[in-house]
């Protein structure tokens, strides 16, 4: 499936406001971006390979890394990449999911919440 980029961040926008209200008000300070797919030097920092599927990326630092005395000198961010999400998805419901989808494991990652959690809570 191939989208628009407005058609993609209009379904991104849907798919963000399905997420429960007491997650949502947690993407209040972190800036949301939809990029078209992850570059190779992203996927080789995180020990990927070229051909691995992304699709998704919290980058900040986690709630419980947080110090009082040394803050975030940047915004904390999800990334949400379009082409390997439209590659797995079949429909424009398939893909406003899978959106929801990673941006939950995405607030997970900003909660401090690991792979293996994830999994045990049914995000993997």
């Amino acid at each position: 499936m191939k989208l628009s980029q407005e058609e993609f961040d209009a379904i991104a926008t849907r798919a963000i406001d399905r997420i429960p209200e007491d997650l949502r008000e947690y993407l209040d300070n972190i800036v949301i971006s939809v990029q078209k797919r992850p570059s190779p030097e992203l996927l080789a920092e995180m020990g990927m390979d070229p051909d691995d599927t992304l699709l998704g990326l919290y980058h900040g630092v986690a709630l419980p890394d947080r110090s009082a005395v040394e803050p975030p000198t940047f915004p904390d961010t999800i990334f949400i990449f379009q082409e390997p999400i439209e590659e797995i998805c079949d429909t424009v419901e398939e893909i406003e999911e899978e959106i929801e989808i990673t941006v939950v494991h995405e607030i997970a990652h900003y909660f401090g919440i690991g792979e293996e959690r994830l999994g045990e809570l049914g995000y993997d």
